[in-house]
């Protein structure tokens, strides 16, 4: 047995025996390390159950239940409660009771009544390929249920059955039945339609901005070229637009230590997820043991630090920078201090209720001696590496002394506004894979569509690559040489709009509520779309830095 909880609230688990259910003398705790951070709580359970061996029905305990305990269980069916267990390894669900409301009318009054039932038989339908267990379906009997009222004690009885049923599926599939046969089932077919429809709108979008970016810059080129080859003045030809920012365009940007920290962070989180999504391909997360995928998102990111104080640095220190030390400091907390700080204060809040998904003390001493014992000195060596491999930045021109004055620019040229665009076009591309990761993580569905998930995280950053390249390129055209942050803020527009559709899903698409469902929801949502935003903002940054050295290469600058 695992937990239990509300149905519409995934993150307000409670321990299994926590109701007043039979259970054995000693409850052994089945679970690791993985499994616990991923909040479960298994122990040992009184259902006997042996391969082949089919039970046409067997007691499992007989109690008598007191008034306190009725009412804990009224209050759990009346909240929608469901119980999972595990079946050699596979996740089964099942509602632990539920309420029937009749209507009865006297003369002209009509009295509505609900009635509470408590579940007390389970029906196991296991199918078996060879020696494998390949899918369980769990059924409760309307037969063999318990009114709940109050006034006195009442005696019950709890009760399973067993049946197998051959089948030809193999067991490397059985995820996949088992998935189908749950009754949170996943309609894979529409979900092909919509990325299909997705890729079909992005491939559209980047051809259309493709050929009006590629023609006006084979204009620029000419125009340039034209002026350069030109024997009279300058005066009587047109320079107007991006190549009179050759002495400013390379100008390193404010804030230079901040913004090299959030390009490492970025590429550091940009390797994790690239990994994470290469292993889930390769089906090393399997849905039985989902804290699998939390354990490797945690290794990983203790291990690619390196990446982050290396990228970091190298661009500090091309930059001008001369505190590298400070600046490795500030990637390697730049992304976990935010997350840690609402790590605790989220698990605390789980800890008051009594939710077992509160991280026991242990968890939380190994995933901080990790960060201090592996974390920090990787980022640390990565920039002291970086330190000394970095060299200058490779501008294609030199920079000014003394700063270009900027245009006053139209409204719709503004730093918001290409944020909004940044953030909107690539949003439009992932919004419906958004909605499946939500049903998982937030839900009960089983998430293993990985090979749609990376098609889809490849469409977003052709996107937002793109668009950040056009933005940059009509910034520069209206002679404005600040792109160093608005190209990075454009990625991390997209994880503005991700936290914003989270609130739409929580407030429109899910029946999420309480204290603690909302700050788990709201919390992590926050943090995921910041680490989101950092990831997506290097990616930007890095291909919009490679845009605008090539086109001032392609002219000649005296």
């Amino acid at each position: 047995m695992n937990n239990i909880g509300p149905f519409s609230n995934p993150s307000e688990t409670y321990k299994y025996y926590s109701l007043p259910f039979c259970k054995p003398k000693v409850t052994k705790n089945e679970q690791d390390f993985s499994e616990s951070l991923a909040g479960d709580r298994r122990r040992t359970s009184l259902y006997d159950v042996r391969f082949k061996a089919g039970v046409q029905w067997q007691s499992v305990c007989r109690k008598t239940l007191t008034q306190d305990e009725i009412k804990q269980f009224i209050d759990a069916i009346k909240r929608h409660y469901i119980f999972e267990m595990f079946v050699d390894d596979l996740p089964v669900k099942g509602f632990i009771g539920e309420v029937e409301k009749t209507t009865t009318q006297f003369d002209s009054h009509v009295h509505d009544e609900s009635h509470v039932y408590l579940f007390t038989h389970l029906d196991f339908s296991i199918a078996f390929n060879g020696q494998s267990v390949i899918a369980v379906n769990l059924t409760t009997d309307p037969q063999q249920r318990k009114k709940l009222i109050f006034g006195e004690n009442i005696p019950i009885e709890f009760s399973y059955s067993v049946s197998w049923v051959p089948t030809k599926v193999a067991w490397i599939d059985r995820m996949s039945v088992h998935q189908r046969a749950s009754f949170m089932d996943q309609a894979v077919e529409i979900h092909w339609l919509s990325i299909v429809n997705s890729l079909a709108l992005v491939v559209l979008l980047m051809a259309f901005l493709g050929v009006i970016l590629i023609r006006i810059l084979k204009k620029d080129f000419a125009r340039y070229m034209e002026l350069d080859d030109a024997e009279f003045g300058q005066d009587e030809l047109d320079d107007s637009g991006w190549k009179r920012l050759h002495g400013d365009v390379f100008r390193p940007p404010r804030n230079i230590m901040l913004f090299s920290a959030v390009i490492g962070t970025g590429a550091q989180l940009f390797v994790l997820v690239i990994t994470l999504l290469l292993l889930a391909m390769l089906g090393t997360f399997m849905p039985g043991n989902r804290g699998a995928l939390l354990t490797a998102a945690i290794f990983l990111y203790a291990v690619t630090a390196y990446v982050a104080g290396n990228v970091a640095t190298t661009v500090y220190v091309q930059l001008g920078g001369q505190k590298w030390a400070l600046n490795s400091a500030l990637t390697a907390s730049l992304f976990a201090v935010p997350f840690f700080g609402t790590f605790l204060v989220l698990n605390s809040i789980a800890w008051y209720y009594g939710s077992s998904s509160a991280q026991p003390f242990v968890n939380i001493f190994v995933t901080v001696c990790l960060y201090g014992l592996v974390t920090f000195p990787l980022t640390v060596l990565g920039s002291s590496k970086a330190k000394k491999e970095a060299g200058t930045f490779d501008a294609p021109c030199k920079t000014n002394r003394v700063a270009r004055e900027i245009p006053e620019q139209p409204w719709y040229r503004s730093s918001p506004m290409q944020m909004l665009i940044a953030g909107l076009l690539p949003f439009s591309a992932i919004y419906i894979e958004l909605h499946y990761l939500f049903s998982s993580v937030w839900g009960h569905r089983i998430y293993t569509l990985y090979g749609i998930l990376t098609l889809a995280f490849i469409l977003l950053l052709l996107v937002s690559v793109f668009v950040t390249i056009a933005l940059v390129y009509f910034q520069l055209s209206s002679e404005d040489h600040r792109w160093w942050w608005n190209s990075m803020l454009s990625g991390v527009s997209t994880g503005t709009f991700v936290f914003c559709y989270a609130m739409f899903y929580y407030a429109f698409r899910s029946n999420m509520s309480g204290i603690l469902q909302s700050a788990f929801f709201h919390g992590y949502m926050l943090v995921i779309s910041y680490g989101f935003g950092l990831m997506m903002s290097s990616v930007s940054w890095f291909f919009a830095q490679l845009f605008v050295k090539h086109i001032y290469r392609t002219i000649h600058i005296d």
